[in-house]
């Protein structure tokens, strides 16, 4: 087995050792990954949620293959080269369980729950995009949830490939974009990782959306912390909604034996202003020129007066699981820990942040400074 020593931008990486394929193992469209949340909702899985105000609305599944994802992604959790058995694969550093889908549509619609959406998504493998719609009409076919399709964008090829999405039964997709600039995007998703993915494509797949989708119903997925300034990440959400798509964020939260497996999660301050200015953007139809930012380009003004501001940050709504909605405009795909540990501050919210919550995130909100201002709308808990 081929072992390499892997080298992104400036920094040396340790050796990686290509995983084996995964023989005998349940595939696609027979059978998906879904996430461990969704398992213990549906009685797939024993645990228990750590506090009791999280309750599932989304139903998420991946594809799945003896050979995995073709990709490489240098914080993925499927990237072609992770160095674990199939057994032992996490995603977003939890366990995604193999189920086979007609055990899975029996459940939905047996089991007592309040998923209200499922998200199918794709691996870059060349049978992903036909699986995935197999695996979307059968679900169209037989429950009552809505359905997203998250894209492997490098899959598609032409706008009808989206229409085919749309067709099986889909409402709504996202691009999971993930790195908020071209540079970033290259390093850890393209070339220096020996990956398929290229940013002009997939920003090119997000536009060829809107002309299939409605407005509103087209999304991408952008990962805080890979190495992004704040205003980098806001200008690549302005981009986005300057095109009528939405912006759903994520944490970067370290994935075991992957390229970027010893790398911290972004600081609570960088993320609470990120999440804070998108919600702003996507919510409030604010704009990143209203926005002021320091020489490290962190956030120090957005544009708010101080008694919008203040509302704005004590509803806790910019700080929730930012998702697909259900029928009535509720977010349906909350991701319980899909951004860290339960032993960990709670990044993104699946529920509406109680008081006490609030409070923490006046505290993490102005916190890590790096450049050479300070924030001008310190706010408070009214």
């Amino acid at each position: 087995m081929a072992v390499r020593d892997q080298d992104v931008g400036q920094k040396q990486l340790p050796l990686i050792e290509e995983r084996p394929h995964q023989e005998n193992t349940p595939e696609s469209p027979d059978s998906v990954m879904v996430s461990l949340a969704g398992a213990m909702t549906l009685g797939l899985e024993k645990g228990k949620f750590a506090r009791d105000e999280i309750v599932l609305r989304g139903l998420n599944v991946l594809m799945t293959y003896k050979e995995n994802c073709s990709a490489n992604c240098s914080y993925c959790g499927v990237s072609r080269e992770r160095r674990v058995p199939r057994e032992k694969t996490t995603f977003i550093r939890v366990k995604w369980p193999v189920v086979k889908v007609e055990e899975l549509i029996n459940r939905t619609n047996t089991e007592k729950h309040q998923m209200r959406r499922l998200c199918v998504g794709m691996l870059a493998n060349p049978k992903s995009f036909g699986h995935s719609l197999d695996v979307i009409r059968r679900f169209k076919k037989d429950t009552n949830l809505l359905i997203s399709g998250l894209i492997t964008a490098s899959l598609i090829k032409s706008r009808e490939d989206l229409q085919r999405i749309k067709d099986s039964g889909a409402d709504r997709v996202d691009i999971a974009i993930d790195a908020a600039t071209e540079e970033l995007f290259e390093k850890h998703r393209g070339r220096p990782v020996r990956g398929p993915h290229r940013w002009d494509h997939f920003w090119w797949v997000t536009e060829e959306a809107t002309k299939v989708y409605e407005p509103g119903t087209v999304g991408i997925h952008l990962v805080a912390g890979l190495g992004e300034t704040e205003q980098e990440l806001l200008a690549a959400c302005q981009k986005a909604q300057d095109m009528g798509v939405v912006t759903h964020l994520f944490s970067f939260n370290p994935e075991p034996s992957t390229l970027l497996g010893d790398h911290p999660q972004p600081s609570l301050g960088h993320y609470r202003r990120c999440q804070l200015g998108v919600y702003l953007m996507n919510v409030m139809g604010k704009s990143i020129k209203e926005f002021r930012f320091n020489s490290a380009g962190q956030v120090v003004d957005f544009g708010a007066d101080r008694e919008e501001f203040d509302r704005v940050v004590n509803s806790g709504l910019p700080f929730m699981t930012s998702g697909c909605p259900d029928e009535t405009g509720q977010t349906a795909c909350n991701r319980p820990y899909g951004n860290g540990r339960p032993s960990e501050p709670m990044r993104n919210f699946p529920f509406v942040p109680t008081r006490q919550d609030v409070e923490d995130i006046w505290s993490q909100l102005w916190s890590s400074w790096e450049g050479d201002d300070h924030a001008v709308n310190q706010g408070s808990l009214g």
